[in-house]
């Protein structure tokens, strides 16, 4: 029987009445099954006599015997509050017992307690308001047990609790559960496995991990609880590529020790559109590039190939394309379109926004459209009427490349052969709305591959253990070089107060001919919000967007030309503005986020960034990418609040240090989680009930071989 068919009611164990169970539903533990899996979130080792005195020198936990010398009340009326006055071999102290008057009668002075508690000093006295004591004795001399040990010392189990639900009935329950049914639980990991890494039988681990002897039994029962939560998600995870692709994914990829392909290969794999799209380019690709795309050939090449063998299990390209900010990934998913629309197939590219996917619509059409490639753009505000036209072409096969937003997923859109989706930035789509418009593919009429190709890119490159974890199915590929003659953005620190010698060194560039961005984290003056990094403010007014375009254009820029875009704005107006910006019409765009992505002038040189410390880590590397996009130096400067914290300090220490992505993404999933850096944090892909991806990356590296050794030996 595994643990998770034991679906008797948590209320059948002695002791848990209805109300009881109320309190255990709280915490989403229904059954028996769920209450044995409801892992301790720490212990603490109470098998060594610890004085008062020594406990807060190591701020940590008394564990001692003391004597009760006496009764303390402070406090009016209901306020009224008593204190325990105790001492033990080390000092007096206090036990501030809130809401407890009738322990004065329970521990009358003169009796003798073990007592565990977190002492301090508090108006001028050791005192403890949290603390678990037990009886020893009614009545007796402390000395005379200065050198016993400390009754009920053993390891307790720490659990995530709620109002009303005490440690005490959490443990009398477990320990219920585990006599009733632990001797009955089977072990779900393969025995040579157990014996290969010295693991526990899951009886074992599940008792050992509630009721450990001994912190090493603590760490062993968890370290096999986690070792087989990650076996089993990576099993789930070659599963599901076995099923897409009919293979386990590249691991040289996933390592990101691949071989680069050589010149020649690279031109022999290229079909007709392809050669003409490289034949056209003023600039050489670059090795990772070359290399990304021979293995994406190669890949959707299977997939037709499969598809014309009849085979029983369909392939297809599952792909994760990752790459810094501008390291020429859009490019490499044209050619990977190229590819597909060579065998008479059509593709679908998702963007989050519209102004970014109009921005590759825009770019697609002038690179494609000479290679006979039919481009279209497809979002949710196309007007009725050359809606339904554009909908009908592509449902009759017209249209080869379509361009846009959730509406590509949207009920009434029908392709005739949709073989490839390619998904921008794909951390902001959900689980559910990826699967949506590779489901578009299978619905295909004339689908020329049952399982369509698919190519998911993020510009927030993804520490390799995270990768392997959350895309564990996917080839993950990685574009680590960049194109040649840019120059690394220099980034300034600037404190707030002190923007006028941002403002000046913007100057210079504007009258040298360049152009500058000014990015703020609202859009209307009024707006607030609470900052981490700000000690002691509290809630404090965001630096606004249209605020700051008066100021900046009447008294810092009065000569220069400027506009203004943020979400707000009219998507028609925003698209203009882009338009003369991108041609130099306009030298200074004032903006919120919008711009983090998809904007790409090679004159902009400058970046400011005010109230850089409203920004995640990811998102300040994303605008610092709109400049430096050409051979220009370009400059960045954030402009950060007066009173920053520690963790504040190190992220703008961060972003000045390095411009390179994947440092700044590790940095990145320390502060905010991998659930949140890859687009998981809603879709519960990462609820581990003790795994964690980064703290075990080595457990998860080994219990991914195995899981792999054993789907690939199933085929």
């Amino acid at each position: 029987m595994l643990v998770s068919e034991i679906k008797n009611s948590i209320s059948s164990l002695p002791g848990v009445g209805p109300a009881t169970a109320t309190l255990f539903a709280n915490l989403n533990i229904f059954t028996v099954g769920d209450l044995l899996t409801f892992y301790p979130r720490d212990y603490e080792d109470r098998t060594h006599k610890i004085t008062i005195l020594d406990g807060m020198k190591a701020n940590s936990k008394a564990h001692t015997i003391a004597v009760v010398t006496g009764h303390e009340y402070f406090g009016f009326g209901r306020m009224k509050t008593l204190k325990i006055l105790i001492r033990d071999s080390s000092t007096a102290a206090e036990l501030v017992a809130f809401n407890r008057p009738f322990l004065e009668k329970s521990l009358p002075v003169g009796t003798i307690i073990a007592v565990t508690a977190q002492f301090s000093v508090k108006y001028g006295r050791v005192q403890a308001s949290q603390f678990d004591y037990e009886k020893i004795s009614q009545e007796g001399n402390i000395e005379d047990f200065q050198n016993a040990p400390v009754p009920n010392s053993r390891i307790f189990p720490v659990y995530h609790l709620t109002e009303g639900l005490s440690r005490k009935i959490v443990e009398k329950a477990v320990n219920s559960a585990i006599k009733a049914y632990s001797a009955g639980i089977d072990t779900e990991l393969p025995k040579d496995l157990i014996e290969k890494y010295r693991l526990l039988p899951k009886n074992e681990a599940i008792r050992k991990i509630h009721n450990p002897l001994t912190l090493d039994e603590a760490n062993s029962a968890r370290r096999t609880l986690i070792f087989e939560e990650l076996y089993n998600f990576q099993l789930t995870l070659a599963r599901r590529a076995i099923a897409h692709r009919g293979k386990l994914p590249d691991e040289k990829a996933s390592s990101q020790n691949e071989a680069p392909v050589s010149q020649q290969d690279f031109e022999k794999s290229l079909s007709p559109r392809q050669k003409n799209l490289l034949a056209r380019l003023s600039f050489e690709l670059t090795p990772d590039q070359k290399t990304v795309i021979f293995k994406m050939n190669e890949d959707i090449d299977s997939a037709y190939h499969a598809a014309s063998m009849n085979r029983e299990k369909p392939f297809s390209m599952r792909t994760l394309l990752q790459g810094d900010v501008g390291s020429g990934k859009t490019l490499t998913a044209f050619f990977a379109c190229l590819r597909c629309i060579d065998y008479g197939s059509q593709c679908a590219f998702m963007a989050p926004t519209e102004l970014l996917a109009r921005q590759h619509a825009e770019n697609a059409a002038k690179q494609l459209q000479i290679l006979n490639v039919n481009v279209a753009y497809l979002t949710g505000n196309i007007k009725a009427s050359g809606r339904a036209e554009l909908l009908k072409a592509l449902k009759n096969g017209e249209i080869d490349l379509v361009i846009g937003t959730h509406a590509l997923f949207s009920k009434n859109v029908v392709y005739k052969d949709l073989a490839l989706a390619v998904i921008d930035e794909q951390h902001r789509f959900g689980v559910m709305q990826r699967e949506s418009i590779v489901q578009k593919g299978r619905d295909s009429a004339d689908g020329k591959v049952p399982e369509p190709n698919l190519l998911m890119m993020s510009a927030t490159p993804i520490p390799q253990t995270l990768a392997l974890t959350v895309f564990g199915d996917l080839d993950v590929r990685t574009i680590h070089t960049m194109p040649g003659g840019r120059k690394p953005v220099i980034t300034y620190l600037t404190r707030q107060g002190n923007e006028r010698n941002a403002y000046e060194a913007v100057r210079k560039e504007l009258m040298a001919g360049r152009q500058a961005y000014f990015v703020y984290p609202a859009i209307e003056a009024g707006e607030s919000s609470y900052s981490e990094s700000e000690s002691g403010e509290g809630k404090k007014a965001l630096k606004a967007a249209e605020e700051m375009f008066e100021f900046l254009t009447k008294q810092v820029y009065p000569g220069f030309s400027a506009a203004l875009i943020h979400s707000q704005v009219d998507e028609e107006k925003q698209n203009q503005i882009l338009s003369d910006f991108s041609a130099g019409k306009i030298q200074i765009l004032v903006a919120t986020t919008v711009v983090e992505v998809g904007v790409d002038v090679a004159n902009a040189t400058c970046m400011v960034i005010e109230q850089a410390d409203r920004f995640g880590l990811a998102a300040l590397h994303q605008l610092r990418g709109r400049v430096g996009r050409g051979n220009l130096q370009s400059y960045c400067f954030l402009i950060y609040s007066k009173n920053l914290s520690e963790n504040g300090i190190e992220r703008m220490k961060i972003l000045h240090e390095t411009t390179d992505g994947f440092k700044i993404a590790e940095e990145d999933l320390k502060l905010r989680g991998p659930g949140e850096i890859t687009g998981t944090a809603q879709s519960g892909e990462l609820t581990f009930a003790l795994a964690d991806p980064v703290r075990d990356s080595k457990i998860m590296e080994a219990a991914r071989k195995c899981a792999f050794e054993k789907a690939a030996g199933d085929l």
